[in-house]
């Protein structure tokens, strides 16, 4: 029989308490009732075994995942305690040993929200009422770094053509050798991500021919096990339908042989990345060091020079090309120019299926000239030459173009514009340039009469209005 004269047991009717169990107490324990009436006792009951562990057990204090913990991520602490030992509470502790105000279970969830969140935590165990508390666990350090923020960039351009290799490149600037994963986000124009590229080992997201479906907002954010860096700013990817180059020329594009001039070519709404190819009557021009930056500049010009110019930019690998650019016309004259072309009728706007003549007067000698011509398609000699000129018995579209005088050594002398139209009005204007300071006068001629329009509308830009025509420059007042 259990002695309960120790201080340390309490029975209680039908209840013993034992205070401060030790390793002595364990042992199988069993019970029987008692009365004062017959019989005065019942019979035993099943025995029950007691086990009492070590004093005061500790929990284990683990976090997932351990190490350095970033900013804006989450951290799971978990307190383990021996599975057979029963149930128990755990309490949580921050930095002190003043308690959350809760019981948790054994999993706490660690939303790290600043650097301030870092530090010591630790765990204990409790159960019963009173409650019997468990060993302090080993203290765990909680490490937080704030999380670096991904950086996203674009090659060759933000603003891309149809067609053109992308290559999208995220970097997260963080030390040591610490493996990222990427994830990428794509939001559509519908202002929703419309896709999104699973984790990939690489940094870099390629699309080897863009199109307009590739349009939108891209970010991208880097990945340590659960861990995310921050995202990176987003960057807008704008896909065009075509590049389209262009040539200006500063300061004129007339001038006399040992001045200077420059020609520049650009890409319509894009400037990174682009190297430039010069080209001079449809001929590639070799001298590429002229054309770095994309500026062409002929200093002192000479008369050799003279021409008609075009570019073509490219870009990237495998290389894209741009159209080339619409033409632009370099006037170099001698310092004593004694050729020109002549032209008749004398106007720079000719209509479709009349006639045209064009001859190269020299005041000393003629001979040993003839006229040359630039279009869309070629450079050629004119194709119906008499001596020194050319005559054209039907016009057509096709013959617009630049025509020059050139000798038999090359030298090319007074290049003209002319254009011939299909419509029924042309603007009648001065074949050759225009000095500053100089009266012009404009008139419309129709088909017809092949005269001038009495009423008359006059547009400068045409392209800004659009009653224009877009050749003519004018309208016939009705």
């Amino acid at each position: 029989m259990l002695q309960t004269s120790d201080y340390r047991y309490t029975v209680n009717r039908d209840t013993l308490t034992i205070r401060g169990a030790t390793e002595s107490d364990q042992g199988q324990y069993w019970c029987r009732g008692q009365r004062d009436g017959r019989p005065n006792s019942s019979t035993s009951s099943s025995a029950v075994s007691l086990s009492v562990k070590d004093l005061n057990p500790k929990p284990e204090l683990t976090s997932d995942p351990a190490g350095a913990a970033l900013t804006g991520n989450t951290v799971t602490l978990t307190c383990r305690m021996d599975p057979s030992t029963g149930n128990w509470d755990f309490y949580w502790y921050k930095h002190t040993l003043n308690p959350e105000t809760e019981k948790k279970k054994t999993n706490y969830s660690l939303k790290i929200d600043s650097v301030s969140d870092g530090g010591q935590y630790w765990c204990r165990a409790g159960r019963g009422k009173p409650v019997y508390y468990t060993q302090y666990s080993d203290a765990l350090w909680v490490n937080v770094t704030v999380s670096p923020k991904a950086v996203l960039t674009v090659r060759p351009d933000e603003r891309v053509f149809r067609g053109e290799t992308v290559t999208l490149r995220c970097d997260i600037k963080w030390g040591g050798d610490t493996e990222w994963t990427y994830r990428w986000e794509i939001e559509g124009t519908n202002n929703q991500y419309k896709n999104t590229v699973s984790r990939t080992s690489t940094q870099e997201l390629n699309i080897s021919s863009v199109d307009l479906s590739h349009r939108g907002k891209y970010s991208c954010t880097g990945q340590i096990h659960t861990q995310s860096s921050q995202r990176s700013d987003a960057v807008t990817l704008t896909v065009s339908a075509e590049a389209q180059a262009s040539v200006r020329v500063s300061p004129q594009p007339w001038l006399t042989e040992g001045e200077s001039v420059t020609l520049t070519c650009e890409v319509s709404g894009s400037s990174k990345g682009w190297t430039f190819s010069w080209f001079r009557d449809h001929d590639h021009l070799s001298d590429s060091s002229r054309g770095a930056g994309g500026s062409y500049t002929l200093s002192p010009a000479a008369l050799q020079h003279t021409g008609v110019y075009t570019c073509r930019a490219e870009r990237g690998r495998p290389a894209y090309y741009t159209h080339n650019s619409s033409s632009q016309t370099l006037w170099i004259t001698g310092v004593s120019a004694s050729v020109s072309l002549v032209i008749n009728p004398s106007r720079s706007q000719h209509f479709s299926s009349d006639s045209l003549s064009l001859s190269c007067e020299d005041q000393s000698n003629s001979a040993g000239w003839t006229v040359r011509r630039y279009t869309d398609k070629d450079t050629q000699t004119c194709a119906k030459q008499t001596g020194s000129g050319c005559v054209m018995d039907s016009l057509s579209t096709s013959d617009t173009g630049v025509y020059w005088c050139e000798s038999e050594s090359g030298e090319r002398r007074r290049p003209r514009n002319i254009t011939v139209h299909d419509g029924e009005m042309i603007l009648e204007s001065s074949v050759d340039p225009v000095i500053e300071g100089e009266t012009l006068t404009l008139h419309c001629l129709h088909r017809s009469t092949n005269s001038p329009i009495l009423s008359a509308d006059f547009y400068k830009d045409p392209e800004s209005d659009d009653r224009r025509d877009e050749h003519h420059y004018c309208l016939k007042v009705t």
